[in-house]
């Protein structure tokens, strides 16, 4: 895609005008990387976190643009970017794909965090999640990864691959790797006993050396509590407004799969901070119009020409082998007419009498 940048050529630069001056160089020095301790130092200072989702290349450049502290890969990416229904076909291979396009985007200042996919670490052979998590480093270009549960076997695989030196982010509440075993997308801990085990979890993880925990649809005087207990911050999704911090899906807070005549499911918790979707559909639907109706590119768009000696001298090559192409033109068009009969008669059927003749 992209039609063709840079074959422009020297004669067209000439036209150009000459470019403006450059305004004067910043003299503020360039954004401090986001680190785990810097997370640490924002809740101790009562500041709050800013987490969003990113796929790509142009989502991670927009969030850091932003000034986002902390770029998360999910595996959202199987249902907003893939089509899943859920997160769990997301593989090892997809996310490494994902989180180095991420990486191009967003190279210096964000702390990057990577989602363990369902499959990949839950093994009672801990080497299995210290490998993977190796590879979203190595190879995915992450800082950090995510898990998901807080039981004691996973507080295990998160000690086991913090001491393999690779930094992990907790998730707890609704876990929507575990949707089989929980039964849907449903909120968490709103029983007094689930919620004090909610709290539990959240202590076990960081007992374990998890330097963040995300707190996914509990109530806010859950995540509230667990906030005011844990040293590590946390990170709520639809959590209310007592975590540390927050983060939210690329997608849904941007409204991206907006449409002004088809509604979109958007989560409870998310606000929707614009309706890319309704711009993205507005343009696409003007674009067809234009081309349909001519008025596309026209001359504005249509930039590169000819010398008029260059162009008298393609019309006289044209004229030599006038007469040999109208020939073969005739032949194409005899076999498309033919072509398209055959398409006409459906001498196959079609797909409402199929086998007919």
């Amino acid at each position: 895609g992209g039609g063709g940048g840079g074959g422009g050529g020297d004669d067209e630069k000439k036209n150009e005008p000459s470019p403006s001056p450059s305004p004067p160089a910043s003299s503020s020095p360039p954004a401090k990387k986001v680190t785990v301790l810097s997370l640490m130092h924002k809740k101790r200072k009562g500041k709050k976190i800013t987490m969003v989702t990113a796929y790509d290349y142009p989502s991670a450049l927009q969030v850091d643009r932003a000034g986002i502290d902390v770029v998360l890969v999910g595996d959202s990416c199987a249902m907003v970017e893939l089509g899943y229904d859920t997160t769990q076909p997301m593989t090892m291979d997809q996310m490494i794909h994902h989180c180095t396009a991420v990486k191009r985007g967003a190279p210096n200042r964000p702390l990057l965090v990577g989602d363990m996919p369902f499959g990949t670490y839950e093994f009672e052979d801990l080497d299995v999640a210290l490998r993977n998590s190796y590879r979203m480093v190595k190879d995915g270009g992450m800082d950090a990864v995510k898990m998901e549960g807080g039981s004691e076997a996973r507080a295990k695989t998160v000690r086991k691959v913090v001491e393999g030196g690779v930094a992990v982010m907790g998730h707890v509440g609704l876990t929507p790797q575990a949707i089989s075993v929980i039964g849907g997308f449903r909120a968490q801990g709103r029983t007094a006993s689930r919620a004090r085990q909610l709290l539990d979890e959240a202590l076990r993880l960081q007992d374990a050396g998890a330097f963040c925990i995300v707190l996914e649809c509990v109530p806010s005087n859950v995540a509230s509590a667990i906030t005011e207990t844990l040293e590590v911050p946390t990170i709520g999704i639809g959590a209310g407004g007592g975590t540390s911090g927050q983060v939210l899906v690329y997608h849904d807070m941007l409204g991206m799969m907006s449409h002004p005549h088809h509604a979109q499911f958007v989560p409870k918790f998310c606000k929707k901070y614009a309706r890319i979707g309704h711009e993205i559909s507005k343009g696409l639907e003007e674009y067809r119009r234009d081309v349909e109706e001519g008025a596309f590119p026209g001359e504005e768009y249509s930039p590169y020409v000819m010398t008029e000696e260059e162009r008298r001298a393609f019309d006289a090559l044209l004229a030599k082998d006038a007469k040999e192409r109208q020939v073969k033109h005739d032949e194409a068009a005899e076999k498309l007419k033919q072509a398209d009969e055959y398409e006409q008669l459906s001498l196959y059927g079609d797909s409402n009498n199929k086998g007919t003749s």
